[in-house]
């Protein structure tokens, strides 16, 4: 990042307006925001609502490539530093606009991108679509995931909090993310010398599928390693 701001951008999936999901999305932005403030990184947010992407995103999905608001959308998320991505809950799932939106993306631009999930439904009993929907769906984008979900059901709005209630999970989760993305926004040298990940994310572009494959597995690894720093 040559020492700039690094850019976090937040995907809601939330359909209604006001929107449970969007206060989510709000909340977890904050928290991160705050986290990297603390390691005295800047940041730059954007905040990405594809509820009023609805009709390019389906007009996308039909011609086969996307335009106008829906890809300057992507675009976004491509070149983010880190995601927060969040969506309400559908059929035990996440909505369909989010995964429409998903599957526009272009994989090979997601590899060891850093992602803080999130979901919000009525009942406790849907946080497992944190671990049934949305960890898969990223990790087949190659991204890497903190270790910290955050589901937040109707009765995380009202009321006090227990000690493990939905601040302390959002807290928990932005500190993850928070030490993915600090090493990407301060460690890379100020010259314009590319990491071996790069390399190996720059060389799976136009190969066939195997070699892209296995240039995609490598440039996970080297992310893996390279967020954990010298042993």
């Amino acid at each position: 990042m040559n020492g700039g701001a690094v850019r976090l951008v937040a995907v809601n999936g939330g359909l209604s307006e006001p929107s449970s999901t969007r206060m989510l999305i709000d909340r977890m932005t904050a928290a991160v925001t705050d986290a990297l403030g603390e390691r005295e990184v800047a940041v730059e947010v954007d905040v990405i609502d594809l509820r009023g992407l609805a009709v390019d995103l389906g007009r996308a999905m039909t011609v086969g490539f996307a335009s106008g608001q829906a890809r300057a959308a992507l675009d976004a998320v491509e070149s983010a530093a880190a995601l927060i991505v969040a969506s309400p809950v559908f059929n035990a799932s996440y909505s369909g606009l989010f995964k429409m939106f998903f599957d526009l993306v272009d994989v090979d631009a997601m590899v060891g991108k850093p992602v803080l999930v999130a979901a919000a439904g009525g009942s406790p009993r849907h946080s497992m679509v944190l671990d049934h929907a949305l960890r898969p769906l990223f990790s087949y984008l190659r991204t890497v995931v903190v270790p910290t979900g955050v589901y937040a059901a109707s009765e995380d709005w009202a009321g006090a909090e227990s000690a493990g209630g939905l601040s302390r999970r959002i807290d928990r989760a932005a500190n993850e993310l928070a030490g993915l993305v600090e090493p990407r926004a301060t460690s890379r040298p100020a010259s314009n010398t590319r990491t071996r990940a790069d390399d190996v994310r720059h060389d799976a572009r136009g190969t066939g599928p195997d070699v892209r494959q296995q240039a995609i597995e490598a440039a996970g690894i080297a992310n893996f390693a390279r967020l954990l720093g010298p042993s």
